[in-house]
């Protein structure tokens, strides 16, 4: 039998990227990380049952330079996910699926989840 020297995914190499693939791949790593994130909040919560000098270590964590990215970097993965969440909402409703509406949504979904995460940490900060 002789081999073929064809590419394995020639699509792959052709294909031109849109902001909904990029957004449907992002949307799955980001519910990923926020499943896990919030099996870490439950683990977290189970150690104030178990004393004060046990949940100070997680709070000093937290206090940290990468404690407070990971917080931020959190408050990011959620936001991007309810609002893209909204979207996947509207299009089983039957709305949006209109290619320049669907751009313009993914835009939205997108830098709202940046804005949103912006108003949290200055809600957090205390500045609003």
């Amino acid at each position: 039998m002789q081999e073929k020297k064809n590419p394995l995914s020639p699509h792959l190499q052709i294909y031109k990227w849109q902001i909904s693939s990029l957004l449907s791949i992002t949307h799955r790593i980001v519910g990923v990380i926020n499943i896990v994130a919030i099996s870490v909040i439950c683990f977290w919560s189970l150690f104030l049952l178990l004393g004060a000098e046990n949940y100070q270590v997680i709070n000093n964590f937290f206090n940290s330079f990468f404690g407070k990215f990971i917080a931020v970097g959190l408050c990011w993965t959620f936001s991007f996910h309810i609002l893209n969440e909204l979207r996947h909402l509207f299009w089983d409703m039957g709305y949006g699926f209109d290619l320049k509406i669907s751009r313009i949504t993914g835009v939205l979904a997108l830098v709202g989840s940046f804005v949103l995460t912006i108003i949290f940490y200055l809600i957090g900060k205390n500045f609003i």
